[in-house]
């Protein structure tokens, strides 16, 4: 059914990966039984990036950006919400490509059970409500995303029919870079409707 998408498919630069991402899926596997989405928005977080959590280089909190291509990095935020990343780039080098929002697909009772409730639409639109859907938290932070697991990365399932990039949502820091990429038309983005023509 799913499988894991092989290292070697993934682009190693981090913008090349952030825009190859849409349209790919991120698969959950718990005991509650298997949740999946379409990635519709991606940011990336390239090399030399000052809102990057590498920027300082590889401090605790971020050690898990420096591993391999195709990790997961995850961390908290707001203290109380997670955003899961995968790790771009080469061993060291430190980046890596958030993932933003996706499009229910496989398992939306479970998620819905896991967000009270909440709307399909609503269920993974933006970076915090997406961990919660598919309940991912600090201990996926260095998991192979390219390995059979509880959470992976699956090939393609009808792939985007238009990319589009704009700025990065919610930053302060090289806020006018356009580094955020999204599936026009998608009904599952998240952030101002204006961000995303």
């Amino acid at each position: 059914m799913w499988k894991p998408i092989s290292r070697a498919q993934l682009p190693a630069d981090t913008v090349e990966l952030a825009r190859f991402l849409i349209g790919g899926c991120l698969v959950r596997n718990s005991i509650e039984g298997v949740t999946t989405g379409r990635i519709v928005e991606t940011e990336a977080y390239p090399i030399g990036d000052s809102a990057s959590h590498a920027f300082k280089g590889p401090v605790p909190r971020a050690q898990a950006m420096f591993l391999n291509l195709g990790h997961a990095y995850v961390y908290l935020i707001y203290g109380s919400s997670y955003c899961v990343n995968v790790v771009s780039e080469q061993a060291e080098i430190g980046a890596a490509v958030l993932i933003r929002a996706l499009e229910p697909l496989a398992g939306i009772e479970i998620m819905t059970a896991r967000r009270r409730g909440a709307r399909r639409i609503d269920l993974a639109r933006g970076p915090g409500r997406l961990t919660a859907a598919m309940a991912i938290d600090s201990t996926f932070n260095g998991l192979d995303l390219c390995a059979a697991g509880p959470l992976f990365l699956s090939e393609h399932e009808n792939a985007a029919a238009t990319v589009k990039r704009s700025c990065r949502i919610g930053l302060t820091r090289n806020a006018d870079a356009r580094l955020r990429f999204y599936e026009a038309g998608s009904a599952f983005l998240s952030g101002p409707k204006y961000l995303s023509p």
